[in-house]
């Protein structure tokens, strides 16, 4: 069977890793641990990735208010032009305009992503970063790690570590986007 005919299967439902309560307690984990390594949040902002990583990095600047008594500035970023697969997207990708809202000049960015797999996507995410500043530093915050990289990136934070084959596949669902609130393993 093709790769093409294979990635047309539906998904089944391996196994939920995460449930709704699970994922809040690692957020708050993730929050004290990016304050922590980081001294504080002076010179902190966060940068949630187009779709998941948004309300991701919406929720931990909130988690991390709480725990600092100051605002950490939240912004969003869309990679879509900066992917090396664009042209597998289909003719007219949908573009979303990246929301950074803060100047990234000098921060310590955290950049935030639901699920690290091969490393392309947060590859394009730097590109799409650099493209609007240079911060001083970056580092990386994902739910999920699931192995496989293709290229040499690693999360300083991670809320799970999952050994996957490359026929499962993990799903993050966020209320703000899916209405609902759990992360799955799925099988094709």
């Amino acid at each position: 069977m093709s790769a093409k005919n294979l990635s047309l299967q539906p998904l089944r439902q391996k196994a939920q890793l995460m449930s709704a309560s699970e994922i809040e307690r690692t957020l708050v984990r993730l929050a004290h641990e990016i304050v922590e390594k980081n001294g504080g949040v002076n010179e902190l902002g966060l940068v949630g990735i187009r779709r998941r990583g948004v309300p991701l990095a919406k929720r931990l600047g909130k988690l991390i208010e709480r725990i600092e008594a100051v605002p950490v500035p939240v912004g969003s970023l869309d990679i879509t032009f900066y992917r090396d697969d664009l042209s597998t997207l289909g003719p007219k990708p949908v573009v979303q305009p990246s929301e950074i809202g803060f100047a990234i000049e000098g921060k310590n960015i955290i950049l935030i992503d639901d699920v690290l797999f091969t490393g392309r996507t947060i590859r394009a995410a730097l590109d799409a970063l650099f493209s609007q500043g240079r911060p001083r530093l970056v580092q990386l915050c994902v739910l999920i790690d699931r192995g496989h990289r293709e290229l040499p990136i690693e999360a300083s934070f991670v809320g799970r570590r999952v050994q996957t084959s490359m026929s499962e596949v993990i799903e993050v669902k966020m209320s703000e986007i899916d209405g609902a609130e759990q992360v799955l393993l799925m099988e094709k």
